[in-house]
C-alpha cells in the first residue's frame, strides 16, 4: 500500500468526534474536489505492506483507527488490511469519497464506514456510488459537506428522497471557513433530522497536516 502519512490524534469530525484515534492516511484518489484539504495526499507517500502497518499500529497507546485518504478503498491490498486489522480486534473507521462500491469490502461490528456524498461545489456531485444507500447502516455514517445554499438544497433533497435519517448518521457539515449559521438554520426550518458536524481538528491546530 502507498502510505502518505500516520499520526495519533483525536478524531475531529462525525460521530466519534474527540476520541483518540491512530490515523494511517493512504496516497491516491479518483475524484479532485474544488475545496480538497488534503491535495498532498494525491502523490505524496511510500510503499508499505500490510505486516509493516500492523507493526506501527500494534505500538500504539489505543486499539481505534482510521482508515483515510485520498482514497484509501482504491488500495489493492485495502481490503486484506481491514480484514488483519479486525481480527486483531481494532475499531476501525474508513473514510471513503462515496463513489466505490462498498459491498466489495468487509463489513463488521468493528467497522464504521464514513462515506461521504458529493455536493455541487465539489464538482465531483456525480461520483456517488447508488448501491452504498443500502450498505449503510446506525453504526455507519453519510457526510454532505456544504459550501452555499445551492449545496445545502442538493442535500436536503438526496436525504429526504432516500429517507436517509432512517437508515443511517447523516452528517451535515460545512467547508472549512464556510460560517455554518444558514446552515443551522436551515436545518432548524426544515426539520431536517442530521447532525451538524464541524471540524474539531481544525479549530484546535489550525487548517494544517498530521492533526
Amino acid at each position: 500500500m502507498k502510505i502518505n502519512e500516520t499520526f495519533l490524534s483525536v478524531q475531529g469530525e462525525g460521530i466519534l468526534t474527540g476520541l483518540p484515534t491512530y490515523f494511517i492516511r493512504t496516497s491516491g484518489c479518483n475524484l479532485r474536489c474544488s475545496y480538497c484539504d488534503t491535495k498532498y495526499a494525491y502523490m505524496e507517500g511510500k510503499d508499505m505492506t500490510c505486516s509493516e502497518i500492523l507493526k506501527i499500529v500494534r505500538k500504539q497507546p489505543f486499539k481505534r483507527l482510521c482508515l483515510t485518504g485520498g482514497e484509501p478503498l482504491l488500495q489493492d491490498d485495502s481490503k486484506e488490511l481491514i480484514l488483519r486489522l479486525i481480527k486483531e480486534g481494532y475499531q476501525l473507521s474508513i473514510e471513503t469519497n462515496g463513489s466505490i462500491n462498498l459491498n466489495k469490502f468487509p463489513n463488521s461490528k468493528l467497522i464504521l464506514y464514513s462515506v461521504d456524498y458529493k455536493c455541487p461545489s465539489s464538482k465531483e456531485e456525480k461520483s456517488f456510488d447508488q448501491h452504498n444507500f443500502k450498505f449503510l447502516t446506525k453504526k455507519d455514517q453519510l457526510k454532505f459537506i456544504i459550501c452555499n445554499q445551492k449545496d445545502y438544497n442538493f442535500a436536503k433533497k438526496v436525504i429526504k428522497e432516500n429517507e436517509l435519517s432512517l437508515k443511517t448518521n447523516v452528517i451535515i457539515s460545512p467547508v472549512w471557513g464556510v460560517n455554518c449559521k444558514f446552515i443551522i438554520n436551515s436545518i432548524l426550518k426544515d426539520k431536517l433530522d442530521v447532525r451538524l458536524g464541524l471540524q474539531m481538528h481544525k479549530m484546535i491546530f489550525g487548517n494544517k497536516r498530521s492533526v
